[in-house]
């Protein structure tokens, strides 16, 4: 076992960074924020405080921002059929998704199986627009309206989708559209101020910030879906139970640091290069999946024939380093990707995902290089003893 490691996993869950660690610890012994009192005031503006920044990593509005447990439960908040305006119901009748959507959009939510529909991708794992268009034109109106679910940026491959694009075909059916802003968050800008969706979905260990708080990022308070979690009526009733204020406050303080950081992409797009460059002068004939489209400045998912995934994620993690053989959200499992299937790569091929940071350092990319030209020589090793 090396005695430094690299972490290149940012994807699963990025370093805490200090300023969160900070928010946390002073946070720590906070009341309970929905108490009266000075010291529940005290909490409350800890947790308001952490809502504008949140709100202003994504320009919206401080009160259009709902802390949850984390992206899953914002998911499966926002995926269902009953939702809410004023006192009045407003039902969804169906969900379109990506057919390469993280699992917890991919599976539906609240919406039974048969209520969800599945728009293909092309190649790099884009979502084809043409096909939603078509299914949407043929949306049963009278049953409710469309509900549509896209991430933002894949969490595998780091593709952008044209969520713009998206919107305008999701409002001219009448939809409602949902982004899954996890992976894109702090590493593109986002903008709830414009046509862009009509809700996001946040996570605070993506960015920096703890595990175990997420966000739902309304467009307006117009409309929000039936809460999932009933009870004290915190977070205006959206969304009940005592805050985790502390969790809340490392949130915000990471939101607040990811939003000065944006600027800083460009250098992560050059560590990015510098790890394919070494992909592909230690195996040439490695699949680098994406690479033609836009992607997040962060992410490499790639292939090299004769090494499957899982083998090689055991050798890096043996060399010092951490990686990803595809998503790390099913409790460590590693089986084929959805997303590279849903790409027309097929059942059986493996790919390892390296996703970086801002602290990714120049250590850092030199460990993945003595780590992965092992491995490619053991490869060749095998090769010729057979």
């Amino acid at each position: 076992m090396a005695a430094t490691r690299a972490y290149l996993d940012y994807n699963a869950s990025a370093p805490l960074i200090a300023e969160a660690r900070a928010a946390m610890v002073a946070a720590l012994d906070a009341a309970n924020p929905s108490s009266v009192h000075t010291e529940g005031r005290a909490a409350r503006r800890l947790v308001d405080d952490a809502r504008r920044d949140v709100a202003r990593l994504v320009n919206a509005k401080p009160e259009h921002v709902v802390f949850t447990s984390g992206a899953t439960e914002a998911a499966s908040t926002l995926l269902t059929p009953d939702w809410q305006m004023g006192r009045g119901a407003i039902r969804m009748s169906h969900l379109y998704v990506s057919a390469a959507d993280h699992p917890c959009i991919l599976n539906g939510g609240r919406f039974a199986p048969a209520q969800v529909t599945r728009i293909g991708v092309d190649r790099n794992g884009i979502a084809d627009p043409e096909a939603l268009a078509a299914a949407l034109a043929q949306h049963d109106k009278a049953a409710g309206l469309p509900l549509v679910a896209i991430h933002a940026a894949n969490n595998e491959t780091g593709v952008v989708q044209p969520v713009g694009r998206i919107a305008e075909i999701a409002k001219a059916a009448g939809g409602v559209l949902v982004v899954d802003a996890v992976q894109a968050a702090g590493r593109i800008p986002l903008d709830m101020s414009g046509p862009y969706a009509d809700y996001l979905i946040l996570s605070s260990h993506k960015i920096g910030g703890p595990k175990g708080v997420g966000a739902i990022v309304a467009a307006s308070d117009l409309m929000m879906p039936r809460p999932l979690v009933n009870g004290g009526g915190q977070e205006k009733g959206h969304r009940a139970g005592t805050e985790n204020v502390a969790g809340i406050a490392g949130f915000g303080a990471a939101a607040r640091a990811a939003h000065a950081g944006l600027d800083d992409m460009d250098a992560v797009a050059r560590r990015r290069d510098e790890v394919e460059a070494i992909v592909t002068e230690l195996a040439p004939d490695a699949e680098i999946f994406g690479n033609s489209a836009q992607r997040l400045a962060n992410t490499t998912f790639f292939a090299i024939p004769g090494i499957k995934a899982e083998t090689a994620q055991i050798a890096f993690d043996l060399a010092g380093v951490a990686l990803s053989a595809g998503s790390a959200c099913s409790s460590g499992k590693v089986g084929p990707s959805h997303v590279l299937k849903a790409m027309g790569h097929g059942d059986s091929l493996g790919a390892l995902r390296i996703s970086i940071g801002r602290a990714t350092g120049a250590e850092d990319i030199a460990a993945f290089r003595a780590a992965l030209a092992g491995i490619v020589a053991r490869r060749a090793g095998k090769e010729q003893a057979a």
